[in-house]
């Protein structure tokens, strides 16, 4: 009986780290592309459209793992994960809070690879 409750959640943590890692390839991989959609040289849709659909995902991936952290999951190195998993979608959600608001640019990581460009 120990064996089966043990197994069970092992299986638990596998399938919080599944689908969190499912979760974070769609909002970063897929929200973009699928936004971007172009016909032929012609781009259809806006970027501000792919920002804001990336924003509301890692708010809703977010949203959705502290919810499981605290109505769902009843063991403690589970809900651990689930709040683990809140915290990376919540800090990705700041940088492109931050990045969206102009708190920084990656204007330095330009000027370093012109420089480099330069010197090779």
């Amino acid at each position: 009986m120990a064996k089966q409750i043990q197994l069970g959640l092992v299986m638990q943590r596998f399938f919080i780290l599944t689908v969190n890692c499912a979760l974070l390839a769609v909002v970063l991989l897929g929200v973009p592309e699928i936004a971007g959609v172009r016909f032929w040289r012609l781009e259809i849709s806006s970027l501000p459209a792919a920002r804001t659909l990336m924003f509301w995902g890692l708010a809703m991936a977010a949203a959705a793992n502290a919810g499981a952290a605290l109505f769902l999951v009843k063991g403690r190195k589970e809900r651990k994960l689930c709040w683990l998993w809140a915290a990376i979608f919540g800090a990705l959600l700041g940088g492109e809070y931050a990045y969206e608001r102009g708190c920084f640019n990656f204007g330095w990581l330009k000027r370093a690879l012109l420089w480099l460009l330069k010197k090779f």
